[in-house]
């Protein structure tokens, strides 16, 4: 199984992360590729960074020429989910599809655990976006976290982020709790010693969802993004 994974955003570490996070879920045979959209914000936060990175993703995709089986979308607002399927006949998921899918069948309670106040309502619509108004309890961003670089963000607010997580996993009467954040990508497995209910990574999950995906679909999906696209 061969994915390319895409990073909305166009920070070179969180890109780094978010590739930490797959290779360490790859399976024998498994190959994973993961770019970063040119041109996009260096964090997706408002709906103008959203607007912005989508059109960064559709350049990037149009522009890759390899042969894979799938291709992941690495933001939690799944930015340019819907276009990059417009565009190729392969199975595309985003992460946080995946990990709210996820916490779906972990039981009906879930939260979301996130680095910054301001990614709250992107983070609200998009769950209740795929149907899960009823499964979101509680959401619980860090206040006043600081940080140079995206890429250290789950390095920086890890304690607070384990707190958070901590606190909703006893308050909250939770099944799972939904890192959400491409910044966090590969952070779950390390607060996961600590968290009593299940602590998901979208990234993860996303390769999860797409490893049935590719076993399941017939042949004649399987097939390079179209190059048609550049037209």
């Amino acid at each position: 199984m061969k994915l390319l994974i895409i990073n909305p955003n166009s920070s070179p570490t969180v890109t780094h992360r978010i590739d930490a996070a797959a290779q360490a879920a790859r399976l024998p045979g498994e190959e994973f590729t993961t770019i970063r959209a040119q041109g996009a914000p260096e964090l997706i936060i408002s709906s103008e960074d959203a607007r912005r990175a989508e059109a960064a993703v559709i350049e990037t995709l149009r522009a890759w020429d390899s042969p894979v089986g799938g291709i992941i979308l690495a933001s939690f607002g799944d930015t340019g989910l819907a276009a990059v399927r417009a565009q190729t006949d392969l199975p595309v998921v985003g992460i946080a599809q995946s990990a709210y899918a996820m916490a779906s069948v972990l039981g009906p309670r879930m939260s979301i655990v996130s680095f910054a106040p301001g990614m709250a309502d992107a983070l609200r619509k998009t769950a209740l976006s795929y149907g899960h108004r009823e499964r979101l309890v509680a959401m619980h961003m860090v206040e006043d976290g600081s940080w140079d670089d995206p890429g250290e963000i789950q390095v920086t607010l890890a304690p607070q982020l384990l707190t958070l997580c901590q606190h909703s996993a006893r308050a909250d009467g939770v099944n799972s709790i939904v890192l959400g954040g491409g910044p966090l990508a590969g952070l779950a497995s390390h607060l996961q010693p600590e968290v009593p209910v299940p602590v998901i990574d979208g990234t993860t999950a996303a390769i999860a969802t797409l490893r049935v995906a590719i076993a399941t679909a017939p042949p004649r999906n399987r097939k390079a993004p179209r190059r048609a696209a550049h037209a």
